[in-house]
């Protein structure tokens, strides 16, 4: 049976996802802070009110996302909250999964690691399903925060690996339609020897979405650098900057994806646009050197990670490209070895990876620069511009003249003076 024929059987068989958020904590309180003023003792008190907004409407507590079909080829089911605060508190913004159930399978999730689940729900079933916020903190009346959610199911997905086993995708997607079909007629027979039982969905996943006020503490986002901040910095004297026309002075910008008020350093990304030297994949040490010639600062290679890391965050743009097979979203890159196992599942079929200009500025250049790691034997991984939409990271034969570009890593000492 061919794909496409899989496919329409599919839409019928498969008959309903749903995903639920639950106990969203959005409370309208008022929070008591006391300090010291002068020789008296004030009680200041501040408003508290994080408002989560889908559409026009505004929600809390039990969001509800109703898919009716899910099947191989569908188009990506992508919904957005937006997370506002109006209170006069910046707030620390969290969620945790708090139930999975796929068919008749309750997943044990107690004391699982949801860093796992994720990475679980994103890669390891023949669907994709990624949940992701934009940040991790709202500042108060600042901009929104978006709590996004997408799930996919590409038409024709690559071959995966199962313990030492390659299995067929054709198989998987067979395999799971079969069993959405049964768990469908199941339901049907109970409903029709009890019209009082509630029908239940495919799959149903629980999320519990936090807002909390936002303390000084170690393992608390540092909002003074979220990902993307620019940053005028002087590579000479290696101290902050003011002006471009200083001499050393370069625009840079935050490439850690959760700078914690723990960390002691920042990673900066030079600016794409600047002057640097450029050659053959063979000659990148020397690049680097020649790059960093009177710079006195601490640096370090650009990886693969950190672009990934970043660019993954987008759930319904980024993308994985592979010859002969349909686009797949990049997905979780967090956990563990996820991003060895996804660039090992993807430059066997002549893959890169794709996302937008307009969500990673930063990254956009008609340059090429070079990744210290190979592609193959005879390309390495480097990243361009593919048009003015977008971008990609992709194997580049060796001998093309691409540039380096060096990460800086920035002492908060100096950069808080």
């Amino acid at each position: 049976m061919n794909r496409k024929h899989k496919a329409y059987i599919k839409i019928n068989i498969i008959s309903l996802f749903f995903i639920a958020i639950s106990s969203v904590s959005v409370t309208l309180a008022w929070f008591a802070y006391s300090g010291l003023s002068r020789v008296t003792t004030e009680i200041d008190i501040k408003a508290w009110l994080i408002e989560f907004e889908k559409g026009d409407s505004t929600v809390s507590n039990n969001i509800v996302i109703s898919l009716d079909d899910i099947y191989p080829g569908m188009e990506t089911m992508h919904e957005v909250i937006k997370i506002k605060n109006k209170g006069d508190s910046n707030a620390k913004l969290s969620y945790s999964i708090e139930s999975i159930r796929i068919l008749d399978e309750e997943l044990d999730i107690k004391d699982v690691d949801q860093e796992y689940l994720k990475d679980k729900l994103s890669h390891e079933y023949p669907f994709s399903i990624n949940i992701d916020l934009s940040n991790n903190f709202i500042i108060s009346k600042g901009e929104d925060v978006e709590f996004e959610m997408s799930v996919s199911w590409p038409l024709d997905s690559v071959n995966v690996k199962v313990g030492d086993e390659i299995v067929d995708s054709n198989k998987i997607d067979s395999e799971w339609g079969t069993l959405a079909y049964k768990f469908a007629e199941s339901e049907a027979r109970k409903y029709e020897d009890d019209s009082t039982y509630k029908v239940r969905p495919s799959i149903k996943i629980v999320i519990s979405a936090k807002a909390e006020q936002l303390t000084e503490n170690i393992a608390s986002p540092d909002t003074r650098y979220p990902l993307g901040k620019m940053i005028l910095y002087d590579v000479v004297n290696n101290v902050k900057c003011e002006d471009l026309g200083e001499e050393g002075c370069i625009r840079t910008h935050v490439i850690d994806v959760n700078n914690k008020l723990g960390d002691t350093v920042v990673t900066l990304l030079p600016d794409l646009l600047g002057t640097y030297e450029s050659g053959t994949f063979s000659s990148y040490d020397t690049l680097l050197e020649n790059t960093i010639s009177g710079w006195n600062v601490e640096v370090r290679e650009l990886l693969i990670d950190d672009i990934l890391k970043i660019v993954s965050k987008d759930i319904n743009n980024s993308f994985i490209v592979r010859e002969e097979f349909s686009n797949e979203i990049i997905g979780y890159s967090n956990y563990e070895n996820r991003i060895t196992n996804m660039i090992n599942e993807t430059v066997p079929y002549n893959g890169y990876y794709s996302f937008l200009n307009s969500e990673y500025s930063y990254f956009y250049t008609s340059k090429c620069y070079w990744f210290k790691r190979e592609y193959d034997s005879t390309r390495a991984f480097s990243l361009t511009k593919i048009d003015d939409e977008r971008t990609k990271v992709f194997g580049n034969e060796k001998s093309a003249n691409c540039s380096v570009v060096p990460v800086i890593i920035a002492s908060k000492g100096i950069l808080n003076k």
